[in-house]
């Protein structure tokens, strides 16, 4: 049997510490690479009018809800039980932790439900969506999308 001199523990816990560390800045540098940014330019600005928007919102009474059946996304907005078509201003598709796979749907509305042709899969995935009532109120709101198949 080997006597353990100093020198095997010392390279040991150089072995133990060097692994660790490359393993934290591995997950540091791919953790700051995939952020997607900022939500908002200035968070106490946007603080100051969140309420006021989110009362504006709740007033209109809409039911939002996406889903994802292979490729066809569809987004139904219900007002008072009805599909209704607002402005949609802006609507980005993507993941929930990354900007990698972030995709434009363009919505055509078919009288149910607004829909989509986009690329899928399976997973977890948001809409991020920005859409103007008829009375001028923006409704602003990340839906978490249902994955059906």
């Amino acid at each position: 049997m080997t006597e353990i001199k100093g020198w095997h523990v010392l390279t040991g816990f150089g072995v133990a510490f060097g692994i660790i560390i490359s393993v934290n800045l591995t997950l540091a540098y791919q953790a700051v690479r995939t952020f997607p940014g900022l939500e908002v330019k200035n968070s106490y600005v946007a603080g100051q009018v969140f309420d006021e928007n989110r009362a504006a919102q709740e007033a209109l009474g809409w039911d939002v809800s996406a889903e994802l059946d292979g490729n066809d996304l569809s987004l139904v907005i219900l007002e008072n039980g009805t599909p209704i078509s607002p402005t949609i201003e802006q609507a980005t598709f993507g993941r929930a932790t990354h900007v990698g796979q972030d995709q434009v749907p363009e919505f055509s509305f078919d009288g149910e439900a607004l829909r989509a042709v986009i690329e899928g899969g399976e997973g977890n995935w948001n809409l991020r969506l920005k859409a103007r009532s008829e009375d001028g109120t923006l409704f602003e709101q990340r839906i978490i999308v249902r994955v059906v198949s």
